[in-house]
């Protein structure tokens, strides 16, 4: 018998502590499953998952060929552009706010309010945040991007608040030792450890904007949403199906692309 064998047989049992935590994980999804009902499913129902089947099968080709306003490029990039500017202003935003709530960076009184405000900041859905904005500049992609760059802070400078804290203090106090003012401290002492761990982060977040700014068209925020849910309330499943397969397609290429371009900012 082999020493890693010896150590796995030599290892405590926890047959109770598996036993148990079985069976309240078999009592909760018996529980879960009770809550499910068939009654509401009748033959229209399964007309209209049929239906929907179908029209994702026949897309409406013109709608996805087309280069309108209302076709379907023309609105995925109109998305891609409310995504892309509010990661933006979300990230810029994000920076001071995150050194604010830095503990080796500020006092902790400041840091804790701070992190306050971006729990506050969190807590709220970004549909809210659409709906709020659409109230004060009205239906369009401007509120889109409000709504992408108020929401992504709470996230951004949670993130940006972890790499802060793990930066190298050793290099800003040899730095301040030969009379390095703040700014040079900054620029030559923080913004390179900060910089690619940064780009990363906005990518990332980039990456989940995607996916929020085609859900705010419903509210009246721009983008792919509107028109996805006029499609669907007017049964139109062929325009459904062109609309979902542009977005998976664009949504693979921008998982593609972030990922590689997080890769390469990683490994430099």
């Amino acid at each position: 018998m082999t020493t890693l064998e010896r150590q796995l047989h030599a290892a405590p049992r926890h047959h109770r502590y598996v036993l148990t935590v079985t069976f309240i994980v078999m009592i909760l999804f018996t529980w879960s499953v009770t809550a499910i009902s068939f009654k509401s499913v009748d033959e229209t129902g399964l007309k209209i998952a049929s239906n929907i089947f179908k029209g994702l099968l026949n897309p409406d080709l013109n709608l996805l060929f087309n280069f309108s306003t209302q076709s379907v490029p023309y609105l995925l990039v109109e998305t891609v552009a409310i995504a892309f500017l509010g990661t933006i202003v979300g990230a810029i935003l994000a920076i001071p706010l995150a050194f604010l709530a830095a503990t080796n960076i500020v006092p902790r009184p400041v840091s804790w309010v701070t992190r306050l405000l971006l729990i506050f900041i969190r807590t709220i859905p970004a549909l809210v945040y659409g709906l709020m904005f659409i109230r004060v500049t009205g239906p369009g992609p401007f509120a889109g991007v409000l709504t992408i760059g108020i929401s992504s802070i709470g996230m951004l400078s949670k993130l940006y608040v972890d790499s802060i804290e793990e930066i190298d203090t050793k290099v800003l106090e040899s730095m301040t030792s030969i009379g390095c003012t703040t700014f040079e401290k900054i620029r030559y002492g923080i913004i390179p450890q900060l910089l690619s761990i940064f780009m990363s982060i906005m990518i990332y977040r980039f990456d989940m904007n995607m996916r929020d700014a085609s859900v705010l068209g419903l509210v009246g925020a721009g983008g792919i949403g509107a028109p996805l849910i006029f499609a669907m309330r007017g049964y139109k499943w062929d325009q459904v199906g062109s609309i979902l397969i542009g977005l998976v397609i664009l949504i693979l290429i921008i998982e593609l692309v972030s990922n590689k371009l997080r890769s390469k900012l990683v490994k430099g």
